[in-house]
C-alpha cells in the first residue's frame, strides 16, 4: 500500500461532530450562491418571535442569530447530535426535541412565529401545524440532484436518496398545505476539491449520497480521481440548491 493509499483509508476513518465540514478547511470551495441563506434569517426572525430551528445538527448555525435561548427551540434526529445539543444548547435554555422519524412529532402545534430549516428533512404538513397563522418558514434545501455527477463515477446504478427534493414538488407541497410562497429560487453551485482524500472524507460523513462507499473497492476510481485532479489542480462537482420563504396562511373557514 502506498502513503497516498493510506492517508485516504485515514480519511474514511474521520468522524465528524455535530454538522462541522472544518477538517475540510482549504481543501474545498464552494461558488456562492445567488442568496444568502443567513440573512434571509435574519431579515424575518424578530427579537420576540418563537424559532424553532428544524435538524439543527450540533447548533452551530443556529447559535450564530444569538437568539434568546428561551424563545428558541430546535429539532435534530441523529443521536450522537442529540447527545451533544443536550450538553450545549439545551444547558443555555433552549428546548431540544429530539426527532429520529424526523416528523416532528413531539413538537406542539400552533406555537411558532418562524420555522427555519437548512438542509433538513421536509415534512410539509407538520411544519404548517406547527406555525402559528401568519408564522413564516425560511429554508434552503439540497435538491435531488446535489453532486450527482460525483455519485454516479462512484457508482453507475446510483440514484438519488430524495428524488422528489425538488423545488417545484416542493413549492406544490406546501400551498396544498396553507402557505403562501414569498419568495423561491433554485440555483448550481460548483463544488471544487483540491485532494482526493478531502473527497474520501466526504463522501464517507454522507453516505445518503455516497451509499455503500469502501475506500478499498474504490481504490482504482480514486486513482482515476487522483490522475484527474494533476491535471487542473481540483475535482469539480455541483450542488444542488434551492431556498423557499412562505408564510402560512390564516385558516379559512
Amino acid at each position: 500500500m502506498t502513503a497516498l493509499e493510506r492517508s485516504w483509508f485515514e480519511e474514511a476513518q474521520q468522524s465528524m461532530h455535530g454538522w462541522d465540514f472544518s477538517h475540510l478547511a482549504g481543501r474545498w470551495q464552494t461558488a456562492d450562491l445567488p442568496w444568502d441563506y443567513a440573512a434571509l434569517v435574519r431579515e424575518h426572525l424578530s427579537a420576540e418571535d418563537r424559532w424553532l430551528d428544524i435538524d439543527t445538527g450540533g447548533g452551530e448555525l443556529m447559535g450564530c442569530f444569538n437568539h434568546q435561548p428561551a424563545r428558541t427551540a430546535v429539532t435534530e434526529g441523529w443521536q450522537p447530535n442529540i447527545e451533544l445539543l443536550k450538553q450545549t444548547v439545551v444547558k443555555k435554555g433552549i428546548t431540544l426535541y429530539p426527532d429520529a422519524a424526523e416528523q416532528l412529532t413531539a413538537v406542539p402545534n400552533s406555537t411558532f412565529d418562524i420555522v427555519t430549516n437548512s438542509h433538513g428533512a421536509m415534512p410539509v404538513k407538520r411544519i404548517a401545524e406547527v406555525l402559528k397563522p401568519g408564522g413564516r418558514f425560511v429554508t434552503q434545501q439540497v435538491g435531488a440532484t446535489n453532486n450527482y455527477a460525483l455519485s454516479r463515477f462512484f457508482d453507475e446504478h446510483y440514484e438519488p436518496a430524495y428524488p422528489d427534493n425538488q423545488l417545484l414538488t416542493v413549492m406544490a407541497q406546501m400551498q396544498a398545505a396553507g402557505f403562501e410562497i414569498l419568495r423561491a429560487e433554485q440555483a448550481y453551485a460548483a463544488l471544487s476539491f483540491t485532494d482526493v482524500g478531502a473527497i474520501v472524507y466526504y463522501a464517507t460523513v454522507i453516505p445518503w449520497e455516497f451509499p455503500h462507499f469502501d475506500v478499498a473497492r474504490m481504490l482504482p476510481k480514486l486513482h482515476q480521481l487522483q490522475s484527474l485532479l494533476a491535471i487542473n489542480g481540483r475535482v469539480t462537482t455541483f450542488e444542488d440548491r434551492f431556498m423557499i420563504i412562505a408564510r402560512k396562511l390564516a385558516r379559512r373557514d
